[in-house]
């Protein structure tokens, strides 16, 4: 009986998560052709998406830390991975619109994937030009004030370890463009739903917001350091709110 009622539900989010990304579909995906900032209108649909998606699957997003984001200035937000439920919850936590970086794979996700060309900086992982172009875009983004998010791990997190090892671009843009560092924690997602399976659980994710990490001053030399710090800085605050 409960292996039907999780398939049962497992349909019911994928229907939800379907339905109103093609209703908010044209909302998403039409200002993207119209500048960056026109896509201020996409994210105020993603986050109404991810608002009722939340609402509708019984997947509960509490937001800790959030009202201490200081509006007005562009972060470079960084954030653990450990499932497609991250997002939802990011989206709704960061003020205004951001630009994750994703990569090229999720394009082939039916209707997900122009979703994702409209509003993610897009990069395949495995060209070097690709990985160039991508971080020179998204350092004019935050020329534009406009906020980035980066995965440092590079992919979702399918290991047993807290998180994988960080890679450097996040910390490379931050030192480069003087942008200070936000950083992210996502718990409970991967229990929900875990990566690379076809289940889904209904439940609380936790978004924890920190203190901004500033970079004035550092100079590329300090790369290794401010990877290295955000890494246990986030190591930190997901070991004391698992508990």
């Amino acid at each position: 009986m409960r292996t039907i009622l999780l398939k049962l539900y497992t349909i019911w989010v994928l229907l939800v998560f379907s339905v109103f990304m093609l209703l908010f579909l044209p909302g998403i995906v039409i200002p993207a052709f119209f500048g960056p900032r026109a896509v201020a209108i996409t994210y105020f649909f993603m986050k109404l998406w991810s608002w009722i998606f939340s609402k509708l699957t019984f997947i509960r997003y509490e937001m800790i830390g959030r009202e201490k984001i200081p509006k007005g200035t562009a972060f470079i937000y960084v954030s653990n991975h450990t499932s497609f439920l991250d997002l939802p919850g990011i989206a709704m936590t960061i003020h205004g619109q951001f630009r994750p970086l994703a990569k090229k794979e999720l394009l082939k996700i039916p209707v997900f994937g122009w979703v994702t060309r409209a509003t993610c900086v897009v990069v395949d992982r495995g060209s070097q030009e690709s990985r160039k172009k991508s971080l020179t875009y998204l350092k004019k983004i935050l020329e534009l004030g406009i906020n980035i998010l980066i995965f440092p791990e590079g992919t979702q997190n399918r290991t047993q370890k807290i998180m994988q090892p960080f890679k450097d671009g996040a910390f490379r843009i931050a030192v480069d463009t003087q942008q200070s560092i936000l950083p992210l924690v996502v718990i409970g997602a991967g229990k929900l739903m875990p990566p690379g399976k076809a289940e889904i659980f209904p439940g609380v994710i936790k978004i924890i917001v920190g203190e901004p990490i500033s970079v004035v001053d550092a100079n590329k030399t300090d790369v290794s350091d401010l990877k290295d710090k955000t890494f246990e800085l986030l190591k930190t605050m997901i070991e004391s709110n698992s508990k």
